[in-house]
Protein backbone atom coordinates (compact mmCIF):
# COMPACT_ATOMS: atom_id res chain seq x y z
CA UNK A 1 0.00 0.00 0.00
CA UNK A 2 2.75 1.94 0.74
CA UNK A 3 4.29 1.71 -2.66
CA UNK A 4 0.80 3.19 -4.93
CA UNK A 5 1.35 6.58 -4.68
CA UNK A 6 4.56 6.60 -6.10
CA UNK A 7 3.09 4.76 -8.92
CA UNK A 8 0.59 7.27 -9.54
CA UNK A 9 3.18 10.02 -9.12
CA UNK A 10 5.16 7.97 -12.23
CA UNK A 11 2.29 7.41 -14.18
CA UNK A 12 0.91 11.47 -14.06
CA UNK A 13 4.78 12.70 -14.55
CA UNK A 14 4.99 10.23 -17.46
CA UNK A 15 1.49 11.54 -19.05
CA UNK A 16 2.87 15.20 -18.10
CA UNK A 17 5.58 15.39 -20.18
CA UNK A 18 4.40 14.46 -24.01
CA UNK A 19 1.73 16.94 -22.77
CA UNK A 20 3.86 19.83 -21.65
CA UNK A 21 6.15 19.00 -25.09
CA UNK A 22 2.82 19.27 -26.83
CA UNK A 23 1.94 22.55 -25.65
CA UNK A 24 5.37 24.09 -25.38
CA UNK A 25 5.26 23.14 -29.43
CA UNK A 26 1.73 24.86 -30.11
CA UNK A 27 2.84 28.06 -27.89
CA UNK A 28 6.25 28.48 -29.91
CA UNK A 29 4.29 27.99 -33.12
CA UNK A 30 1.67 30.22 -32.00
CA UNK A 31 4.19 33.25 -30.71
CA UNK A 32 6.04 32.78 -34.38
CA UNK A 33 2.47 33.07 -36.12
CA UNK A 34 1.41 35.35 -33.62
CA UNK A 35 4.62 37.56 -34.63
CA UNK A 36 4.44 36.86 -38.19
CA UNK A 37 0.57 37.48 -38.50
CA UNK A 38 1.27 40.87 -36.51
CA UNK A 39 3.96 41.89 -38.75
CA UNK A 40 1.35 41.14 -42.03
CA UNK A 41 -1.44 43.15 -40.56
CA UNK A 42 0.65 45.58 -39.56
CA UNK A 43 2.17 45.53 -43.36
CA UNK A 44 -1.14 45.49 -44.72
CA UNK A 45 -2.74 48.32 -42.98
CA UNK A 46 -0.23 50.68 -43.19
CA UNK A 47 0.56 49.68 -46.97
CA UNK A 48 -2.66 52.12 -48.44
CA UNK A 49 -1.67 54.92 -45.75
CA UNK A 50 1.76 54.91 -47.14
CA UNK A 51 0.66 54.55 -50.48
CA UNK A 52 -1.90 57.76 -49.59
CA UNK A 53 1.19 59.60 -47.58
CA UNK A 54 3.54 59.49 -50.94
CA UNK A 55 0.92 60.75 -53.06
CA UNK A 56 -0.03 64.48 -52.18
CA UNK A 57 -2.69 65.57 -53.57
CA UNK A 58 -2.67 67.23 -57.53
CA UNK A 59 -3.83 70.35 -56.30
CA UNK A 60 -0.56 70.44 -54.25
CA UNK A 61 2.12 69.43 -57.11
CA UNK A 62 0.29 70.23 -60.16
CA UNK A 63 -1.32 73.65 -59.47
CA UNK A 64 0.62 75.65 -57.17
CA UNK A 65 -1.61 78.78 -55.84
CA UNK A 66 -0.97 81.88 -57.41
CA UNK A 67 -0.60 84.97 -55.65
CA UNK A 68 -1.05 88.90 -56.01
CA UNK A 69 2.28 89.41 -57.17
CA UNK A 70 2.65 86.74 -59.64
CA UNK A 71 -0.76 87.63 -60.93
CA UNK A 72 0.73 91.21 -61.38
CA UNK A 73 4.09 89.86 -63.19
CA UNK A 74 1.47 87.58 -65.29
CA UNK A 75 0.22 90.57 -67.03
CA UNK A 76 0.63 91.20 -70.93
CA UNK A 77 2.39 94.38 -71.71
CA UNK A 78 2.38 96.76 -75.09
CA UNK A 79 5.42 94.75 -75.89
CA UNK A 80 3.75 91.88 -76.89
CA UNK A 81 1.47 92.81 -78.80
CA UNK A 82 4.17 95.03 -80.94
CA UNK A 83 3.92 98.66 -82.32
CA UNK A 84 0.59 100.82 -81.23
CA UNK A 85 -0.21 98.90 -78.22
CA UNK A 86 -0.17 101.56 -75.24
CA UNK A 87 -1.94 101.44 -71.65
CA UNK A 88 -5.48 101.99 -71.98
CA UNK A 89 -6.76 105.61 -70.92
CA UNK A 90 -9.64 103.96 -69.52
CA UNK A 91 -12.59 101.89 -71.26
CA UNK A 92 -13.93 102.40 -74.84
CA UNK A 93 -17.66 103.96 -74.94
CA UNK A 94 -18.61 101.35 -77.22
CA UNK A 95 -18.48 98.62 -74.37
CA UNK A 96 -21.64 100.85 -72.70
CA UNK A 97 -23.41 101.22 -75.94
CA UNK A 98 -23.52 97.92 -77.40
CA UNK A 99 -23.01 94.97 -74.49
CA UNK A 100 -25.55 96.39 -72.47
CA UNK A 101 -28.64 94.86 -73.07
CA UNK A 102 -31.52 92.46 -72.63
CA UNK A 103 -31.08 88.98 -75.01
CA UNK A 104 -33.99 87.49 -76.29
CA UNK A 105 -32.65 84.22 -75.64
CA UNK A 106 -32.72 83.64 -71.83
CA UNK A 107 -29.24 81.45 -72.10
CA UNK A 108 -27.95 84.12 -73.97
CA UNK A 109 -27.92 86.38 -71.09
CA UNK A 110 -24.94 85.13 -69.67
CA UNK A 111 -22.50 85.48 -72.79
CA UNK A 112 -23.77 89.54 -73.27
CA UNK A 113 -23.32 90.29 -69.37
CA UNK A 114 -20.26 87.96 -68.79
CA UNK A 115 -18.60 90.53 -71.98
CA UNK A 116 -19.88 93.57 -70.35
CA UNK A 117 -18.78 92.70 -67.06
CA UNK A 118 -15.27 90.72 -68.28
CA UNK A 119 -16.29 87.83 -65.87
CA UNK A 120 -16.91 84.99 -68.70
CA UNK A 121 -15.26 82.84 -66.77
CA UNK A 122 -16.46 83.87 -63.06
CA UNK A 123 -15.06 85.39 -60.28
CA UNK A 124 -11.70 84.23 -59.17
CA UNK A 125 -11.40 82.16 -55.73
CA UNK A 126 -8.05 84.06 -55.16
CA UNK A 127 -5.64 86.59 -56.25
CA UNK A 128 -6.66 88.40 -59.55
CA UNK A 129 -4.85 91.35 -61.93
CA UNK A 130 -6.43 93.44 -64.84
CA UNK A 131 -4.51 95.68 -67.29
CA UNK A 132 -5.97 97.14 -70.40
CA UNK A 133 -4.45 98.10 -73.97
CA UNK A 134 -5.63 100.09 -77.02
CA UNK A 135 -4.14 100.61 -80.38
CA UNK A 136 -5.10 104.15 -81.00
CA UNK A 137 -4.50 103.62 -84.72
CA UNK A 138 -7.20 100.39 -85.14
CA UNK A 139 -9.45 101.83 -82.61
CA UNK A 140 -9.45 98.86 -80.86
CA UNK A 141 -8.61 97.35 -77.09
CA UNK A 142 -7.86 94.65 -75.61
CA UNK A 143 -9.06 94.10 -71.58
CA UNK A 144 -6.87 91.41 -70.14
CA UNK A 145 -6.86 89.57 -66.74
CA UNK A 146 -5.18 86.97 -64.57
CA UNK A 147 -7.20 84.93 -61.76
CA UNK A 148 -6.67 81.58 -59.08
CA UNK A 149 -9.99 79.94 -59.62
CA UNK A 150 -11.54 77.17 -58.09
CA UNK A 151 -10.80 74.23 -60.70
CA UNK A 152 -13.96 72.69 -60.92
CA UNK A 153 -16.38 76.14 -61.28
CA UNK A 154 -13.40 77.22 -63.75
CA UNK A 155 -13.48 74.00 -65.62
CA UNK A 156 -17.79 74.50 -65.64
CA UNK A 157 -17.52 77.70 -66.61
CA UNK A 158 -15.07 76.44 -69.83
CA UNK A 159 -17.13 73.70 -70.98
CA UNK A 160 -20.06 76.19 -70.69
CA UNK A 161 -18.48 78.55 -73.02
CA UNK A 162 -17.74 75.34 -75.89
CA UNK A 163 -21.57 75.88 -76.26
CA UNK A 164 -21.64 79.15 -77.01
CA UNK A 165 -21.44 79.06 -80.55
CA UNK A 166 -24.50 76.52 -80.47
CA UNK A 167 -27.17 77.56 -78.14
CA UNK A 168 -26.32 81.11 -78.85
CA UNK A 169 -24.94 81.33 -82.47
CA UNK A 170 -27.54 84.26 -83.33
CA UNK A 171 -29.83 86.05 -80.81
CA UNK A 172 -30.98 89.75 -80.57
CA UNK A 173 -30.77 92.24 -77.83
CA UNK A 174 -32.48 95.30 -76.55
CA UNK A 175 -30.59 98.64 -74.83
CA UNK A 176 -32.50 100.64 -72.17
CA UNK A 177 -33.63 103.16 -75.37
CA UNK A 178 -35.27 100.22 -77.16
CA UNK A 179 -32.41 100.04 -79.96
CA UNK A 180 -31.95 96.97 -81.00
CA UNK A 181 -28.98 95.28 -82.13
CA UNK A 182 -28.01 91.25 -83.45
CA UNK A 183 -25.63 89.47 -81.85
CA UNK A 184 -23.72 86.81 -83.53
CA UNK A 185 -21.64 84.03 -81.66
CA UNK A 186 -18.50 81.68 -83.44
CA UNK A 187 -16.10 79.70 -82.03
CA UNK A 188 -12.27 80.62 -82.39
CA UNK A 189 -9.98 78.18 -81.74
CA UNK A 190 -6.97 78.24 -79.68
CA UNK A 191 -4.77 75.17 -80.00
CA UNK A 192 -1.93 73.83 -78.41
CA UNK A 193 -2.33 76.65 -75.53
CA UNK A 194 -2.25 75.84 -72.06
CA UNK A 195 -3.86 72.72 -70.44
CA UNK A 196 -7.58 73.85 -71.53
CA UNK A 197 -8.59 76.96 -73.66
CA UNK A 198 -11.78 78.21 -75.51
CA UNK A 199 -12.04 81.01 -78.00
CA UNK A 200 -14.77 83.10 -79.50
CA UNK A 201 -15.71 85.05 -81.86
CA UNK A 202 -18.67 87.76 -81.50
CA UNK A 203 -20.24 90.45 -83.63
CA UNK A 204 -22.59 92.66 -82.24
CA UNK A 205 -24.73 94.94 -85.29
CA UNK A 206 -27.37 97.45 -84.69
CA UNK A 207 -28.56 100.79 -83.36
CA UNK A 208 -27.62 100.09 -79.78
CA UNK A 209 -27.40 103.28 -77.75
CA UNK A 210 -28.26 105.04 -80.81
CA UNK A 211 -24.63 104.09 -82.32
CA UNK A 212 -25.38 102.03 -85.71
CA UNK A 213 -22.22 100.19 -85.61
CA UNK A 214 -20.87 96.66 -85.69
CA UNK A 215 -18.33 95.72 -83.20
CA UNK A 216 -15.94 92.60 -83.18
CA UNK A 217 -14.87 90.98 -79.94
CA UNK A 218 -12.56 88.38 -79.50
CA UNK A 219 -12.90 86.31 -76.60
CA UNK A 220 -9.59 83.85 -75.29
CA UNK A 221 -9.55 81.79 -72.26
CA UNK A 222 -7.02 79.49 -70.93
CA UNK A 223 -5.96 77.90 -68.06
CA UNK A 224 -2.94 76.40 -66.11
CA UNK A 225 -3.58 74.67 -63.26
CA UNK A 226 -6.06 76.35 -61.08
CA UNK A 227 -5.34 79.81 -62.84
CA UNK A 228 -6.40 81.25 -65.75
CA UNK A 229 -5.91 84.03 -68.43
CA UNK A 230 -8.65 85.41 -70.27
CA UNK A 231 -8.93 88.61 -72.47
CA UNK A 232 -11.20 90.16 -74.82
CA UNK A 233 -9.82 92.12 -78.01
CA UNK A 234 -12.81 94.57 -79.77
CA UNK A 235 -12.96 97.52 -81.73
CA UNK A 236 -15.79 98.96 -84.21
CA UNK A 237 -13.27 98.50 -87.00
CA UNK A 238 -12.00 94.80 -88.25
CA UNK A 239 -9.70 93.23 -85.33
CA UNK A 240 -7.14 90.97 -85.88
CA UNK A 241 -7.49 87.95 -84.67
CA UNK A 242 -3.46 87.65 -84.81
CA UNK A 243 -3.33 89.88 -82.03
CA UNK A 244 -5.46 87.82 -80.08
CA UNK A 245 -3.80 84.82 -80.33
CA UNK A 246 -0.29 86.49 -79.20
CA UNK A 247 -1.68 88.44 -76.31
CA UNK A 248 -3.12 84.44 -75.48
CA UNK A 249 0.12 83.02 -76.18
CA UNK A 250 2.32 85.71 -74.38
CA UNK A 251 -0.18 85.32 -71.53
CA UNK A 252 0.28 81.75 -71.19
CA UNK A 253 4.11 81.96 -71.52
CA UNK A 254 3.51 84.04 -68.66
CA UNK A 255 1.71 82.64 -66.64
CA UNK A 256 3.50 79.69 -67.01
CA UNK A 257 6.97 81.22 -65.85
CA UNK A 258 5.75 82.62 -62.66
CA UNK A 259 3.60 79.42 -61.50
CA UNK A 260 7.17 78.33 -61.74
CA UNK A 261 8.80 80.60 -59.82
CA UNK A 262 10.58 81.89 -62.60
CA UNK A 263 10.12 85.75 -63.62
CA UNK A 264 8.42 86.44 -66.79
CA UNK A 265 11.37 87.33 -69.83
CA UNK A 266 11.18 90.57 -71.72
CA UNK A 267 10.60 90.61 -75.15
CA UNK A 268 13.54 92.24 -76.89
CA UNK A 269 11.61 95.24 -77.71
CA UNK A 270 9.69 95.26 -74.18
CA UNK A 271 13.74 95.61 -72.69
CA UNK A 272 14.46 98.07 -75.54
CA UNK A 273 11.83 100.42 -74.56
CA UNK A 274 12.54 100.11 -70.67
CA UNK A 275 16.18 101.32 -71.48
CA UNK A 276 14.49 104.28 -73.64
CA UNK A 277 11.98 105.43 -70.93
CA UNK A 278 12.61 103.87 -67.22
CA UNK A 279 9.59 105.27 -65.48
CA UNK A 280 6.15 105.01 -67.08
CA UNK A 281 4.53 107.25 -68.86
CA UNK A 282 1.77 107.77 -66.15
CA UNK A 283 4.15 108.90 -63.58
CA UNK A 284 5.07 111.67 -65.92
CA UNK A 285 1.95 112.67 -66.45
CA UNK A 286 0.85 112.29 -62.64
CA UNK A 287 3.62 114.68 -61.70
CA UNK A 288 3.90 117.22 -64.85
CA UNK A 289 7.37 116.39 -65.57
CA UNK A 290 8.56 115.53 -69.18
CA UNK A 291 10.72 112.37 -67.31
CA UNK A 292 14.17 113.65 -68.47
CA UNK A 293 15.45 115.11 -65.27
CA UNK A 294 16.93 112.33 -63.07
CA UNK A 295 16.56 109.42 -65.58
CA UNK A 296 19.89 108.31 -65.42
CA UNK A 297 19.15 107.74 -61.45
CA UNK A 298 16.31 106.54 -62.05
CA UNK A 299 17.67 103.80 -64.82
CA UNK A 300 20.21 102.72 -62.33
CA UNK A 301 17.70 102.09 -59.19
CA UNK A 302 15.00 100.84 -61.10
CA UNK A 303 14.65 97.04 -60.74
CA UNK A 304 12.16 94.74 -62.40
CA UNK A 305 9.70 94.55 -59.54
CA UNK A 306 10.08 98.54 -59.56
CA UNK A 307 8.31 98.07 -63.08
CA UNK A 308 5.82 95.44 -62.08
CA UNK A 309 4.74 97.74 -58.96
CA UNK A 310 4.44 101.04 -61.48
CA UNK A 311 3.00 98.55 -63.76
CA UNK A 312 0.09 98.23 -61.07
CA UNK A 313 -0.09 101.72 -60.57
CA UNK A 314 -1.24 102.14 -63.89
CA UNK A 315 -3.57 99.37 -63.76
CA UNK A 316 -5.10 101.27 -60.74
CA UNK A 317 -5.85 104.28 -62.67
CA UNK A 318 -7.12 102.03 -65.42
CA UNK A 319 -9.82 100.96 -63.14
CA UNK A 320 -10.71 104.22 -61.74
CA UNK A 321 -11.12 105.61 -65.19
CA UNK A 322 -13.66 102.94 -65.93
CA UNK A 323 -15.13 103.15 -62.41
CA UNK A 324 -15.70 107.12 -63.01
CA UNK A 325 -17.48 107.06 -66.49
CA UNK A 326 -14.30 108.51 -68.48
CA UNK A 327 -12.72 106.26 -71.14
CA UNK A 328 -11.71 105.85 -74.71
CA UNK A 329 -13.58 107.91 -77.19
CA UNK A 330 -14.24 104.92 -79.28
Amino acid sequence: MLNRPPRRARRTAAVLVPVLAVAALLSTAGCSDGRGGAADDTAGSASPVAARAASPSPSVTVAPTLTEAQAKSALVTPADLGDGWTRTEGAATWRDALLKGKADVPDCQRLLDGLYAEDLLGEPAGARAVTGLDDAEDQAQVRYQIGAYDRAALDASLAWLRTVPDTCGQFTATDVRGGRFTVQAAAAPLPGLGEAREGLRVTVSGDGGGLPAVLTLDFAAVRVGDSALSLTNGGLDEIDADDTREAAEAGTRRLRDVLAGRTPAARPSEAAGTAESPAPSGASEADGSDGTDGSDEASDELAPQDEQEAGAGTETETETDTETGTGTDW
